[in-house]
């Protein structure tokens, strides 16, 4: 197991180019299912989680491989088997992803129950009611989902709760379905939109009649593609945040100020400074004492719930107290005991909700009744040096940002976390003149 050093105290400082988003990346290698033609995606991040989706698929009968500068071939040659085995489930969301072009072409699925970060149960119960109203028999025993089908048909399905995952599997699984699929309550995130845009140009026939609504014509065969995927909003979050929590100043290249609008006025708020370089950079920078602040993550167009960790340590250095709720998971704050550790004044409470079952987007009667939705964080705060242990993606590059302005050597172990959506994060931040290095154990 690999770890990083830290030695804190530097301020960021310089330019930096984010990747492209790692929550499309892993999508777009599923596209390879749909079609025996090739597609080829440029701006790809070269991370665990991307590479691990293509080994996913592979047994299924695609093959991915990198060609010159971030840029994937995505080649499908028909489907070869119908399973995904188990361990793959225990790693990656995608993995469930597949039972909608795997029933569209072969009529028969076997897929293991989701993993990815731990954040909770994450049940994909809406996504097998949407899959069922299209027409699939599902079924489930020891880890697996048994899936099969007559042939997949349109269907009008709603969710009950937002579903970025959900909206994805039944947007790939109605492209080959025979009729039209209207998907109600939709994921609004541009993610979700950048899947879309890779799938039209296959010959999909996808649109938006509303913000959350999402119209699918199935059409009886797909052909290939070429795509260059969105910027990481997640990666200018971090770098952003790292940058003022440092007292510092980035240039970030690959920022869409559009997308990130919920953030930016977070930054107004707090008395944070940033400003526009050109149409896709944006400069970030401390100028003065940063104010507290409150925050409830919700879907796009709020506020994400992978920008609250960071947030965080960007609050342990403003002046009073601040408050975070989040509604998107029902256990995001693995990073929290990790802050205490380092001098963070944080600490849980349970935020008074009127009807938390349908104001949180997570099943509220699944809940772990000793998590509780909200931390209030006391500043500002010297943080100290500490070894600390990554429990999730997010949480990771948090305590990466706070081991980098804190004082002292800290030691951060757990990277296959980062190593998931950060492409050689310590080189990236090397550059800005973060003092970090990568120990082989």
């Amino acid at each position: 197991m690999d770890k990083f050093l830290i030695n804190g105290g530097n301020k960021l400082k310089g330019e930096i180019k984010v990747s492209g988003a790692k929550n499309v990346a892993m999508k777009v290698i599923l596209a390879g299912l749909l079609t025996d033609k090739p597609i080829f995606v440029k701006n790809v991040p070269l991370i665990t989680s991307v590479f691990g989706t293509a080994d996913m698929v592979k047994p299924l009968g695609v093959k991915v491989k990198v060609i010159g500068d971030h840029t994937l071939r995505i080649q499908g040659n028909g489907i070869a088997d119908y399973t995904i085995p188990l361990e793959f489930g225990e790693l990656y969301r995608t993995a469930t992803m597949v039972m909608g072009p795997l029933l569209a072409r072969s009529r028969q699925a076997q897929v293991p129950n989701p993993g990815g970060c731990r954040l909770g149960k994450r049940s994909i119960d809406r996504h097998i009611e949407g899959l069922k109203a299209m027409g699939a028999k599902i079924s489930y025993k020891d880890g697996f989902f048994y899936a099969e089908t007559s042939g997949l048909h349109g269907a009008k399905y709603r969710f009950e709760r937002n579903s970025h995952t959900g909206t994805e599997t039944l947007i790939l699984a109605a492209v080959l379905a025979k009729g039209e699929t209207i998907i109600e309550n939709a994921a609004q995130e541009p993610e979700v939109d950048d899947l879309i845009r890779l799938l039209n140009l296959m010959g999909a026939k996808v649109r938006r009649t509303s913000d959350r609504t999402i119209v699918v014509s199935g059409v009886k065969k797909l052909a290939g593609a070429e795509i260059e995927i969105m910027p990481d909003r997640n990666e200018v979050v971090t770098f952003a945040i790292g940058a003022i929590a440092s007292n510092g100043d980035v240039v970030i290249e690959g920022t869409d100020r559009y997308y990130l609008k919920p953030f930016l006025r977070k930054l107004d708020e707090v008395g944070a400074f940033w400003e526009p370089i050109s149409d896709s950079s944006t400069r970030f920078f401390f100028k003065k004492k940063l104010q507290s602040t409150n925050l409830t993550t919700l879907p796009h167009p709020g506020f994400m719930t992978d920008w609250q960790a960071p947030w965080s340590v960007l609050m342990t250095q403003a002046i009073g107290k601040s408050r975070i709720h989040e509604t998107i998971y029902e256990d995001r704050f693995g990073y929290v005991d990790e802050l205490k550790k380092m001098g963070a004044d944080i600490d849980y409470y349970e935020p008074q909700v009127k009807d938390p079952e349908n104001f949180y987007n997570f099943n509220w009667l699944d809940k772990d009744t000793e998590r509780l939705q909200a931390v209030i964080i006391k500043g500002p705060t010297q943080l100290h040096n500490a070894v600390l242990e990554v429990t999730d993606l997010r949480a990771g590059a948090t305590l990466v940002l706070a081991a980098a302005i804190a004082s002292g050597e800290s030691v951060i172990r757990g990277l296959d976390h980062i190593d998931r959506g950060y492409e050689k994060i310590e080189k990236r931040l090397i550059s800005l003149g973060v003092n970090i290095k990568r120990i082989h154990e």
